[in-house]
């Protein structure tokens, strides 16, 4: 019975972070999927929702800023706004790079963040992390508690997934679209491209602040290492990569997926020899890297690729014929 239950804990753990995930996936494919720019800075607006939110909602200390005690909505709705006057600065000096350039710009950005919150410590609690963050539901009874954040988080995920496809539908999902196939083009026809590359770029990193937020009260901590780039950057790009850029439905499988593949390593991990244990971080990026390549061999796109929105023609024939 306890292995059982034990079990079960897991698999909500399993689900609980899978949907986190996808809310970073989700905002990923947002900036990359829709418009087409290369993020690569992901763990720094991570990293910004989730100390927001756990500096405002723990009790008063002396170890770092806080003791503010606030309710956790007002936590996550702060989390995401600050980290959208922070993607909003940022885009204004780094969305006018392209391709690699952006890529390497927003990797510097979110190093500067992640080490201005590991330095600081008066407001941090520098390389210790910011602990006994509270957690939504904590006061209910085992299983609960863990049952109804998960219900938060997929609740969540499937209000965000149901906005974003209205929005990819939508006449702005088709000028996104329309910048990341050809900007020239688009900004030909009249668009006001530096606009909708700004709003792209800041939604999705206001949403990886959100999924930031979840995390550090799901944990009840939040330190420098749960906003290693490995974990919040690469493992999110080859979750949209497996899913299938540019679908939100590919977004959320794939998050799902590479979650359940990532928690299966660490498993298979600890099995190894005493010698290969000290390379146990190395084993299980090839790992994720051999199953991102068995699943590019037989989805180029992804396992849900993009899905084209079809145009219908019109033609203003008249019953008696055009005599022009």
């Amino acid at each position: 019975m306890d292995q059982s239950y034990g079990i079960f804990l897991y698999v909500i753990s399993l689900l609980t972070m899978g949907g986190i995930y996808a809310i970073l996936t989700l905002g990923l494919n947002i900036q990359w999927g829709f418009t087409g720019l290369f993020n690569a800075g992901i763990a720094g607006f991570y990293a910004i929702g989730a100390y927001v939110s756990a500096i405002l909602t723990t009790a008063p200390t002396a170890r770092h800023l806080g003791g503010y005690e606030m309710p956790y909505w007002v936590a996550f709705i702060a989390a995401v706004l600050v980290a959208g006057m922070l993607a909003w600065a940022v885009g204004r000096i780094c969305l006018r790079l392209r391709s690699d350039y952006l890529a390497i710009a927003t990797i510097g950005i979110a190093e500067i963040f992640r080490l201005i919150l590991k330095n600081e410590t008066w407001a941090t609690n520098g390389p210790r992390g910011v602990s006994q963050v509270p957690k939504p539901f904590e006061n209910l009874p085992e299983p609960w508690n863990h049952l109804a954040f998960l219900a938060m988080v997929l609740i969540t995920v499937a209000v965000i997934y149901l906005a974003l496809e209205t929005a990819r539908k939508s006449p702005w999902g088709r000028v996104m679209t329309a910048i990341r196939e050809n900007e020239p083009a688009a900004r030909a026809a009249g668009k006001n491209v530096a606009r909708f590359r700004m709003e792209g770029f800041v939604f999705g990193c206001m949403l990886m602040a959100l999924a930031g937020a979840y995390t550090a009260h799901y944990l009840k901590f939040i330190g420098p290492n749960a906003t290693d780039p490995l974990t919040a950057t690469f493992l999110v790009w080859v979750m949209l990569v497996v899913g299938g850029s540019a679908s939100n439905k590919g977004a959320i499988l794939g998050a799902f997926m590479m979650w359940a593949i990532w928690s299966a390593t660490e498993i298979l991990t600890t099995r190894l020899p005493d010698d290969l244990a000290i390379r146990t971080a190395y084993i299980r990026i090839f790992l994720i890297g051999l199953v991102l390549q068995i699943v590019l061999q037989k989805f180029p796109q992804g396992i849900f690729p993009e899905q084209r929105l079809k145009s219908t023609a019109r033609t203003g024939e008249s019953a008696g014929g055009d005599a022009s």
